[in-house]
């Protein structure tokens, strides 16, 4: 199937300018094509994931991805899908975040058969003058106030600064047409606008047959109607550091059944025949939740790595089981990130009073009659007798004592 169709297939498709002609354009010659990003944090979240994976699509059928960091674009503000003016980063910030996203994106899309250019490098060196000149006569000022970004921007306010977006845009379109060969610009779907603007610009400029086209990809929603990628505790994040790779295996595995084929379909490099098996697993054994942990292993994969694959499934299946005992001082940092957590001084005392003490139990009765009944493992050990000790330094590198209460109920006490 030919990219333009397996695009369709995964419900990757809001709008083409021009479906026959890229289609045409596509089957007959490898492109180069790009999508932006705006340096206003230092790691991208799977929402910002969402056309990347269209991108790393085409790469994967031969064509070249090259990917803008907007330190230009990033230094006024996309007023797409705002409803108020951006506060503006300091330039340190900006170029701080272009390295954070520069890295990410090479480890997404490797070093062959990829570009990444930073816009700053052409919009810094346009004069006020010429920007006038060559670029603002060309732009119909009522054309822009119709562009659904500008114009859901009108009874709150937009600034001159953040108007000019679409503008500045389209000049980056234009400077990866005629230096990189870039015909087709991809996007989400708050960025037909921009992306129309920089088709009708490279019209005007190189003539109105120039093959040039765009296309955006549509919002990604839940099976409940909610935006997908936001959580109760916020984005996920690529970067590691910001999202542990076992929480973002969670989010993944996690997923409802209505929801995961699709994501089969748009996050992952399986073939139809794959997903189309994964979801009549789905339908005929969905508490199996294969799908659901193929999806999981996947886009983790495609993330972090192979590595973290099974790190996060080595810690998931020890707090199943309670077998805790050999998780890496690391993965407990992963696994127990979001769990009740206590601070306990490195001294050895008995259970009842140590578990009562650091707010474990309630009282030393119901201590005692936890241990008693076998209710109580540490360290993935189960502790019946009301005599035992504590040693917080026995395990761990001395850094952490595990707690589990019950089935369910785990406790990370901190070695101060």
């Amino acid at each position: 199937m030919d990219i333009i169709n397996e695009l369709e297939w995964r419900g990757a498709i809001n709008q083409v300018t021009d479906e026959e002609g890229l289609r045409k354009l596509t089957s007959e010659d490898k492109i180069a094509l790009y999508c932006g990003t705006d340096p206003t944090g230092d790691s991208l979240h799977i929402g910002h994931l969402i056309p990347f994976m269209i991108l790393k699509r085409f790469q994967l059928a031969g064509h070249h991805p090259v990917i803008i960091i907007g330190g230009g674009t990033g230094a006024i503000g996309d007023p797409s899908g705002r409803k108020s003016e951006r506060q503006l980063q300091t330039m340190e910030q900006v170029h701080h975040n272009e390295e954070a996203l520069t890295a990410q994106m090479k480890k997404l899309f490797g070093t062959e058969n990829f570009t990444i250019v930073n816009n700053y490098d052409w919009l810094s060196k346009i004069s006020l003058l010429d920007f006038l000149r060559d670029y603002g006569k060309l732009f119909n000022i009522n054309t822009m106030l119709n562009k659904e970004v500008v114009a859901s921007r009108l009874d709150a306010g937009i600034s001159f600064t953040e108007f000019t977006y679409q503008i500045l845009q389209s000049i980056d379109f234009l400077h990866l047409y005629r230096h990189n060969d870039v015909q087709l610009q991809i996007g989400g779907s708050d960025q037909w606008g921009n992306i129309t603007a920089g088709i009708d610009l490279i019209h005007k400029v190189e003539g109105p047959d120039t093959k040039v086209y765009g296309l955006t990809i549509p919002l990604m929603l839940k099976a409940d109607g909610t935006k997908f990628g936001k959580t109760a505790g916020g984005a996920i994040w690529l970067d590691p550091e910001k999202t542990s790779p076992y929480e973002f295996y969670q989010f993944w595995i996690n997923q409802d059944d209505r929801d995961v084929v699709k994501y089969l379909k748009y996050f992952t490099f399986l073939s139809k025949e794959e997903i189309d098996d994964l979801a009549e697993k789905v339908k005929k054994e969905p508490w199996k939740r294969e799908a659901q942990r193929r999806l999981a292993q996947e886009v983790t994969k495609f993330v972090h790595g192979q590595e973290a694959v099974e790190e996060a499934e080595r810690i998931s299946k020890a707090l199943f089981s309670g077998d805790v005992a050999d998780l890496s001082v690391a993965e407990i940092e992963q696994g127990f990130k979001n769990m009740p957590s206590v601070n306990v001084e490195n001294k050895k005392e008995n259970i009842v009073i140590w578990l009562t003490e650091n707010g474990i139990e309630p009282s030393r009765r119901q201590a005692r009659q936890d241990v008693s009944s076998g209710a109580i493992r540490i360290n993935g050990e189960k502790v019946d007798d009301v005599d035992a000790e504590i040693d917080p330094s026995a395990h761990f590198d001395g850094k952490f004592v595990i707690v589990r209460k019950g089935k369910k109920h785990y406790y990370l006490a901190r070695v101060k």
